[in-house]
């Protein structure tokens, strides 16, 4: 068999993988045996490396693992709708063959017989898959996108797909087809967009590891509605062939810089496991050459040099989840890590931040009618800081302009570099309010019409939707890499993340240090009744 392997090597990747993934060995349940510390109920939210170690240490079996999930998305989903198709009867038939085989002392892969979800954006091979769009409603692929065949691979159990805006166009997770996905923390409230659907279903305990994307961030800014961890990869790292958009039967289009696809996760290490199974270049690339994830940059955590803000007069934060950032810093100070309040000095925020606005709309407009940017580019004028006037040119501006604005984001990653020869990581906010509650008025984002405007109610007033795009912005502007850890709840128990910007291609260094902080932040949290 192709993926058999004798019983000396069985034992020795089993050794190595708990090695890897530094898991207790004195953790055992009480659905299995007496010797446990846990409670069964705390199953559902543990990591998948967590997760994992038990499989391979036959303290619980993947039929059990899938069915316990499934029982669990049966019940709970009807109240928070995060899965689309739920794939029962393939699910538990994988998770018997991956039982089967370790049986026989064949492991599958690092994610041997651990029950995940695919965001509804990746094809899944006969499974409906839909990006939100109705014109996809029957739509079923004929066969898997690169990182869930890398994933099925790896040994993991594909339970279903998850909920998200139509086209994946929005920081809510709504569409025609599937209805409206609920923040478990408030039902009130969004999970955020447009992976939303995957946050909602880790955060209420339904999956143990999620796939998802990132243009506006649609991995970390629900990561922070939810409470979980969400990492955006650096750019083309981990392959989006096989993602929708682009639409089923269009020409395909190379990587436009911007958007990536990554994980979410309960635990920082899941991230990495996650990436190194997705990670690498795409068939025809990977005959000529591979890829694999550059160590974390030091050992010691109060080696690291770190700056940060938590407020910027361009963005400001709200007073609900303030308290709750100013508190985490309070405790890593307590921990006497080596951190420094500021931008960097190579850094121009506003220039980067409109850099990004232009790009995001210049890499949608082609499917915009003729009609509509005739009517943008006689609307455009000269002033460089309107978001609605870098949407006019973003659309409507010959290719030259978008090839300089293309320049920019090319210099911006070089400032960002200059920082990191000397730092390690910044540390920002992921968004300036904790999840919102649901919006019906269409959006799109600095949509020029202020009656169809979309806001954001805060403490301090109305902000208008698409403040949204500010923090999140740099990382993707220039391809760094960001993990989002969760650091502790507002006042009114909403969750709150920070994000941590890596080097370029550094994607364990961020994805370690936010571990570590939400460790010290003690964020880690999951809603009650779940």
């Amino acid at each position: 068999m192709k993926n058999s392997i004798d019983r000396r090597s069985f034992l020795h990747k089993t050794s190595l993988m708990a090695s890897a993934v530094s898991f207790s060995s004195s953790l055992s349940y009480g659905m299995l045996g007496s010797d446990t510390n846990v409670r069964d109920s705390e199953i559902p939210f543990l990591g998948a490396t967590e997760i994992v170690d038990l499989i391979l240490r036959k303290k619980i079996s993947s039929v059990e693992l899938t069915r316990l999930m499934l029982s669990r998305i049966n019940e709970i989903d009807k109240k928070i709708n995060a899965i689309n198709v739920l794939m029962e009867e393939e699910a538990l038939t994988n998770a018997k063959k991956a039982d089967e085989m370790l049986s026989r002392g064949e492991i599958l892969g690092p994610l041997h017989g651990v029950p995940i979800t695919i965001k509804d954006s990746f094809r899944i091979k006969g499974v409906v898959t839909t990006a939100g769009n109705p014109l996809l409603r029957d739509y079923v692929p004929e066969y898997d996108a690169v990182s869930v065949a890398r994933l099925k691979k790896a040994g993991a159990i594909v339970l279903g797909n998850t909920n998200v805006p139509y086209m994946l166009d929005d920081h809510q997770s709504f569409n025609d087809i599937y209805g409206r996905t609920l923040n478990p923390w408030d039902l009130n409230r969004s999970p955020g967009g447009s992976t939303g659907g995957g946050a909602a279903a880790l955060a209420a305990g339904l999956s143990f590891l999620s796939l998802g994307s990132d243009t506006a961030g649609s991995i970390r800014i629900p990561s922070h509605f939810c409470g979980v961890f969400g990492h955006k990869p650096t750019i083309d790292v981990v392959p989006k062939k096989g993602q929708i958009p682009p639409l089923p039967g269009s020409l395909p289009y190379k990587s436009n810089g911007l958007s990536v696809a990554g994980p979410l996760a309960r635990r920082a290490e899941d991230l990495r496991l996650l990436m190194e199974i997705c990670g690498g270049p795409p068939e025809p690339e990977s005959i000529a050459y591979s890829w694999k994830m550059p160590e974390v940059r030091k050992s010691n955590l109060k080696d690291f040099r770190i700056k940060y803000v938590l407020d910027d007069p361009l963005c400001p934060v709200s007073s609900e989840i303030k308290p709750v950032l100013n508190s985490a810093l309070k405790k890593f100070r307590k921990a006497e890590l080596n951190m420094e309040e500021g931008w960097p000095d190579t850094i121009d925020r506003e220039e980067q931040y409109h850099n990004y606005i232009y790009l995001l709309h210049a890499n949608v407009s082609g499917g915009a009618p003729d009609s509509e940017i005739e009517i943008l580019r006689e609307s455009a004028d000269s002033d460089e800081k309107n978001m609605s006037n870098i949407r006019a040119k973003a659309f409507s501006n010959p290719h030259k302009y978008f090839k300089q604005q293309e320049s920019r984001r090319l210099k911006a990653r070089e400032d960002w570099q200059k920082y990191f020869s000397e730092y390690d990581a910044f540390v920002m906010p992921v968004a300036f309010v904790p999840a919102f509650p649901h919006i019906e008025k269409p959006w799109y984002p600095n949509n020029p019409d202020p009656a169809k405007r979309r806001i954001l109610n805060t403490p301090e007033g109305e902000r208008d939707y698409d403040d949204l795009l500010f923090w999140i912005s740099f990382a993707t502007l220039t391809g760094l890499p960001a993990t989002v850890f969760p650091i502790g709840l507002t006042g009114t128990g909403l969750p709150v993340g920070l994000q941590i910007i890596g080097p370029f291609l550094e994607d364990a260094t961020s994805i370690y240090l936010a571990g570590k902080l939400s460790e010290i932040a003690d964020g880690i949290r999951h809603p009650e009744g779940y």
